[in-house]
């Protein structure tokens, strides 16, 4: 579990099976021979499955275990402690992945009366849209990549505006909400920063 990457690759393959070049794209800073490594030494640990597919080219699914989900709530705890203690403003020339912020919900605990489905889509810096789907169900969050056209409520923005929204400040001026506004608003809260300052320390 020390290992670098270890709980990123958790974190990022929460929302279900990645290739093996989804999960380059999403780790920027692992190179071929380490992801490689690690995979095989999470799949040998029971963290991991391995799903071969007989296409051209070849296709390889790597899929979280539950011995693996396990570790979502420690994943959610260093990101409210990196919410807490480790945030600041991105410099000018950081690119900012908040789908990374967003895989780290299913970690965290969530008030047990916030019960609804928020669909959730960030304008990246390149211009093309990601979107995200969190379902919350007495205090357990699940995400999802895909749209959701019956979610109680929809959330859009660049990835500043999320930067803002989920920072120290959460400022959703830049936000554009549709549906249940008290949906979405319990989402937001549940993610910003004065829940990081309310969380009850383990």
């Amino acid at each position: 579990m020390g290992d670098k990457w270890t709980l990123l690759i958790v974190r990022d393959l929460v929302a279900g099976p990645r290739r093996f070049v989804e999960l380059q794209r999403v780790l920027p800073g692992i190179s071929t021979e380490q992801l490689r490594s690690r995979l095989n030494r999470m799949v040998a640990d029971g963290l991991l499955t391995r799903q071969r597919y007989r296409e051209v080219p070849p296709r390889v699914d790597y899929e979280l275990t539950e011995r693996a989900r396990d570790l979502l709530p420690v994943i959610g705890a260093l990101a409210r402690w990196g919410a807490r203690w480790a945030w600041s403003p991105p410099r000018p020339d950081e690119a900012i992945d908040a789908g990374a912020i967003l895989r780290s919900a299913p970690g965290l605990s969530m008030p047990e009366e916030l019960d609804g489905m928020v669909e959730v889509t960030v304008v990246r810096r390149a211009g093309d849209m990601k979107r995200y789907v969190l379902t919350s169900r007495h205090g357990h969050v699940e995400l999802a990549e895909r749209s959701a056209p019956e979610a109680d409520a929809k959330i859009a923005g660049p990835e500043r505006a999320w930067v803002e929204a989920l920072g120290p400040d959460a400022s959703r001026t830049e936000l554009e909400i549709t549906g249940d506004r008290d949906v979405a608003d319990a989402f937001l809260d549940a993610l910003a920063p004065g829940a990081v300052r309310d969380a009850p320390v383990a």
